[in-house]
């Protein structure tokens, strides 16, 4: 079993920046696709970026260009960097693998 834990939520006004960060512990040598998804109360889930073992990156269309996602492996964690964030961004970020997900870590947006 793998457990997630996120951390680097916050407030922040629109236009800034904030960096997620997730650690993985637990059976880590299961783990191959890593990556991040959104929830906001009511509405669906938002896949936001996926990283292959590989280093090989995919993102949702909102956030193409602005967040980039990266994983050190030596350290089992994996990081999103969202940049130029917007009111719409707000949510609760929930990091991911094949199998499961964390607990998620909350992003507000606003003026």
């Amino acid at each position: 079993q793998v457990q997630l834990v996120e951390s680097g939520g916050g407030s922040v006004q629109p236009g800034g920046s904030l960096r997620l960060s997730c650690q993985a512990s637990g059976n880590i040598f299961s783990i191959n696709n890593m990556g991040w998804y959104r929830q906001i109360p009511g509405k669906e889930r938002d896949l936001v970026a996926v990283i292959t073992s590989g280093g090989t990156t995919s993102y949702g269309d909102s956030v193409e260009g602005r967040f980039i996602i990266s994983r050190d492996n030596a350290k089992n964690t994996v990081y999103l960097e969202m940049n130029s964030l917007k009111p719409e961004d707000t949510a609760v970020y929930h990091c991911m693998y094949e199998e499961g997900w964390g607990q998620g870590t909350q992003v507000a947006v606003s003026s």
